[in-house]
């Protein structure tokens, strides 16, 4: 094999960055580690025309769809917002369906599973997308499994990302893949990309997907717990802290979080412990005190839970990528 085909396919309205996060590091792995079988990316689009992107930016596609055959080596398909009429198209579809058949491996970003998913290529399998429109895509393909949680999902031969940067992801997974970790980590860090995450990742950071509670008793509350990780922060004691029941305070945090007191303390111990195990060197029973852990076992079901990754192989990964 002298090269290895990456197709992504493009759109009316497809996402740009999309796109890119796809494209770039594929460039730059070829550029940085001089692979064997180096990749020859191409973007094709219906007839080969322009592709007017959501953003109203303008690419030209270096591919028919129509014309284009295989084999490939990877078929990447682009979501955006007009991924609507993409999955509606029975020609753009049907020549999905056929380049699938011819590639290794098959992909989609983010909503572009909605395309996979109106080709019948996620039938019986299990996939993600962006989480904004996880439901909805569940509700109109009954037969494919849809969790909304993980940066990106592999099942067999084809692969689903959440969306936007974590194509990014799910790229450097391929180059991973394909030439080993040592060129996905130099991409990695060309890419200034903090760390590569696994695909069981959550899609969201607990501190940046939340709103800030607009309810000053719960927004306090939820002050204290971030500054204070390693206190007690039981339900009980936080209630007291706010003068009010811990029942009260329960109906406050489920309100306005959508989760009791004890899970948005887990959760917020686990992304502290995250922090401190990226840009520290402490022993991981020290990591486990500081974030009010009982014992370093208890942090490491927790932080397995909330990342798909054990704290020992977090704190590897991140150095490694430094």
């Amino acid at each position: 094999m002298a090269e290895r085909l990456m197709v992504v396919v493009g759109y009316e309205a497809a996402e740009l960055l999309d796109i890119a996060c796809v494209t770039t590091p594929l460039g730059m792995a070829n550029g940085i580690g001089t692979p064997t079988v180096p990749y020859r990316v191409r973007l094709a689009g219906p007839g080969g025309s322009p592709l007017v992107c959501g953003t109203g930016l303008t690419l030209g596609a270096d591919e028919a769809l129509e014309r284009l055959v295989g084999p490939l080596d990877t078929l990447i398909v682009s979501g955006g917002v007009g991924f609507e009429r993409a999955a509606a198209d029975s020609r753009l579809v049907a020549h999905v369906r056929r380049l699938a058949k011819e590639s290794r491996r098959v992909a989609s970003v983010c909503t572009g599973a909605a395309v996979l998913a109106a080709a019948g290529l996620l039938d019986g399998r299990r996939a993600t997308t962006h989480w904004r429109y996880a439901r909805a895509l569940a509700d109109e393909n009954p037969q494919v499994t849809f969790d909304p949680a993980p940066i990106y999902v592999r099942d067999g031969n084809v692969y689903t990302a959440a969306g936007v940067t974590s194509a990014l992801d799910l790229t450097l997974a391929f180059i991973e893949e394909d030439h080993g970790p040592d060129l996905a980590r130099q991409v990695a860090r060309d890419l200034v990309v903090y760390l590569q995450r696994p695909g069981s990742q959550a899609q969201m950071s607990l501190f940046t997907s939340a709103p800030v509670p607009r309810d000053e008793v719960t927004r306090g509350i939820v002050e204290h717990i971030a500054a204070h990780p390693g206190a007690d922060l039981s339900t009980k004691a936080l209630a007291a802290r706010a003068g009010v029941t811990p029942r009260h305070l329960t109906r406050l945090f489920t309100h306005h979080l959508g989760q009791a007191p004890a899970r948005y303390v887990r959760l917020t111990r686990a992304e502290v412990a995250a922090q401190l195990l990226a840009s520290t060197a402490l022993p991981l029973e020290a990591v486990a005190d500081r974030c009010g852990f009982g014992s370093a076992e208890a942090m490491r079901q927790a932080f397995t839970r909330r990342f798909g990754i054990s704290p020992s192989r977090y704190r590897n990964a991140a150095r490694k990528a430094e």
